[in-house]
């Protein structure tokens, strides 16, 4: 591959891993009545990937454990116009590998009180038949 092609395809890629964050980001949002859908996470990322948030609440998740209190929190009313954007990042491609570091911002209401807050987040990214898709995700809220 010459270096037009290969420059060219990274962009695609980038592209797509661009695309495919912000999609993670938005399955959260329920802002103006929205139904948030972090069921689609099921699709972006692999069936067995990892989730963990450090912290003094250290946890690893499965797929299946992170979305389901997540769903209930962000459709019972007790989160309510909430939303979370990536504020920078940085993302490395190596073939059909990909890494992104960035930081992010979230804004809402908690039973009723404003609530905001930003910290990091490392996404590990894998090339598949179907697509890019995410193996691995971590983050950390600023205190």
């Amino acid at each position: 591959m010459s270096k037009i092609e290969n420059d060219r395809a990274e962009k695609t890629d980038k592209a797509q891993i661009d695309a495919l964050t912000a999609e993670f980001f938005g399955a959260f949002d329920n802002r103006g009545g929205r139904t948030p859908d972090v069921a689609v996470i099921r699709r972006l990322m692999l069936p067995e990937g990892v989730i963990v948030v450090t912290g003094p609440q250290f946890t690893v998740y499965s797929v299946e454990a992170f979305i389901e209190p997540r769903q209930r929190l962000l459709t019972e009313g007790r989160l309510v116009e909430f939303s979370e954007w990536e504020t920078s990042e940085r993302t490395e491609i190596a073939g059909d590998i990909a890494s992104r570091f960035g930081t992010y911002r979230k804004s809402g209401f908690l039973d009723g009180a404003p609530y905001e807050g930003e910290g990091s987040k490392s996404f590990q990214f894998v090339r598949t038949p179907e697509g890019w898709r995410i193996a691995a995700f971590a983050w950390y809220d600023q205190p």
